[in-house]
């Protein structure tokens, strides 16, 4: 197991000291360990497949490093053919085979694709202040989600998938993520302007909430409180990562089309 107060300072070390190879390395543990997650929430029996989409899930990762990304579309059709002939040539039960195969196929658009955005946007001209921006944003937004709720909470946000939220706790987090970004602009990022702060804030802030919700949809449907028990008193890889799986690539694309720093 991890200790949540190893692997923070583990993470930002490599974002600020590590290149981007490195930084590749940590997200394809990390999605490794999150794919393995997912499967044993959605496919608890299914260890050969398991172990097979948590390595070739994670070379996903390294697809930016290939030439004008050339592999990424050939890298994701190959794995949906594999892994669609693998389930078709290891049926359990007929009644259950498309649900097995699109929660295979899932794992790979929901953990492995969407954490590569973060090697995409590392690669950007400011991609280090742009990664602390995403972590400050992510955090700033759960701590003052969680303690407005639990001070003003009283109408909930969406019950049905997360009974405890409550829509006066993600307004709160919205302030929280725009005084983080805010900070970042005063501090190490002078180069976004005022609007960049708003709208990311704001955008990736809510997006971000999003991921957690969706986190939260899949967990409630498998019957599971926590994605995993990696990480002590926080629950798994996906619990600590759902919030960044969605905002990575909108970051990352308001970056690639938006930006102008």
């Amino acid at each position: 197991m991890i200790s949540a107060f190893i692997l923070l300072p583990i993470i930002i070390l490599i974002v600020l000291k590590g290149g981007t190879l490195t930084l590749a390395c940590l997200l394809a543990l990390l999605s490794a360990i999150g794919i393995a997650e997912f499967y044993r929430m959605a496919l608890p029996e299914r260890k050969l497949e398991l172990r097979l989409a948590a390595l070739s899930g994670s070379a996903l990762i390294f697809i930016p490093f290939a030439s004008d990304n050339k592999l990424l579309i050939p890298g994701i059709g190959l794995l949906f053919i594999g892994f669609s002939l693998l389930f078709l040539f290891r049926i359990r039960t007929i009644n259950n085979a498309a649900h097995e195969v699109a929660f295979a196929l899932l794992a790979f658009l929901y953990i492995p694709f969407l954490l590569m955005h973060l090697i995409l946007l590392r690669q950007t001209t400011f991609g280090i202040q742009w990664l602390f921006v995403i972590m400050l944003i992510v955090m700033t937004n759960d701590s003052a989600a969680y303690y407005t709720g639990s001070a003003f909470g009283k109408h909930r946000l969406y019950p049905l998938v997360s009974p405890k939220k409550s829509i006066e706790g993600a307004v709160g987090g919205l302030i929280g993520s725009l005084c983080g970004t805010l900070l970042a602009k005063y501090t190490f990022f002078p180069q976004l302007m005022l609007i960049d702060v708003v709208v990311t804030a704001l955008v990736v802030g809510i997006v971000g909430q999003a991921g957690d919700l969706f986190e939260s949809l899949l967990k409630r449907s498998f019957g599971v409180k926590d994605s995993g028990t990696i990480i002590p008193g926080h629950g798994g890889v996906l619990d600590r990562l759902d919030s960044i799986l969605f905002a990575a690539p909108i970051t990352y694309y308001y970056v690639l089309f938006f930006f102008r720093g």
